[in-house]
């Protein structure tokens, strides 16, 4: 139940009136063939965002390959019938949160250059950035490519790539032992989010063709 190599991040910012319209486009982007998907909207309530959540596990479904991913939110992974739970630095420890998603749902971590290494131990993947400079407010410093090449070296779980990574980079990924990307703006903050997505995958299946 890791990710798969492409994983779209929601756009953080969802209400009632806007989740229908980015439902169209999600049910659209799983037409493409994108099959990751963190939904992380920490502005809803817990029961509006099990709302959310049902809606969209039934336009990403497991039986079809679908990977969907909460943020945070382990109490709810098993409602939603959750395929993984994402936790951050302001999260609950890895090993608190294992009992409560049991073996079905795996459980990854968002990292930095400066979190202490005994954190990464336990989770299944690693989310590591940014690695790019990104528009993103109070964003922190990037790590480049030297410091997602000494995160794949130093976690003990695949690493996917975060922050600024563009269908132009992911040949850079793949050159520095990451398993894959996690995208926020790329996708979602797109003008045109289905053009994005089909430019991500495009270039993720030349990088694994070079």
């Amino acid at each position: 139940m890791r990710p798969p190599a492409l994983v779209a991040l929601s756009p953080g910012e969802l209400d009632e009136h806007s989740a229908r319209p980015w439902l169209a486009r999600l049910e659209a982007l799983f037409a493409l063939g994108w099959r990751g998907l963190v939904l992380r909207e920490f502005q809803l309530s817990d029961r509006a965002f099990l709302t959310l959540a049902r809606e969209v596990r039934r336009v990403w479904p497991r039986e079809q390959a679908g990977w969907l991913c909460v943020h945070d939110r382990a109490h709810l992974a098993a409602e939603i019938d959750a395929d993984a739970v994402q936790l951050s630095g302001a999260s609950l420890a890895p090993e608190l949160v294992r009992p409560w998603i049991g073996a079905r749902c795996s459980l990854g971590l968002s990292t930095h250059a400066e979190d202490p290494s005994e954190r990464w131990a336990g989770v299944d993947w690693v989310v590591h950035g940014p690695v790019q400079r990104t528009s993103k407010p109070h964003a922190r410093e990037p790590v480049g490519w030297d410091g997602l090449s000494q995160a794949v070296a130093r976690s003990p779980a695949p690493v996917w790539a975060l922050g600024g990574v563009a269908p132009a980079h992911l040949a850079q990924v793949r050159a520095c032992g990451a398993a894959g990307a996690a995208v926020w703006s790329g996708v979602f903050g797109a003008a045109d989010p289905l053009a994005a997505a089909t430019a991500y995958l495009n270039a993720w299946r030349n990088a694994e063709a070079s």
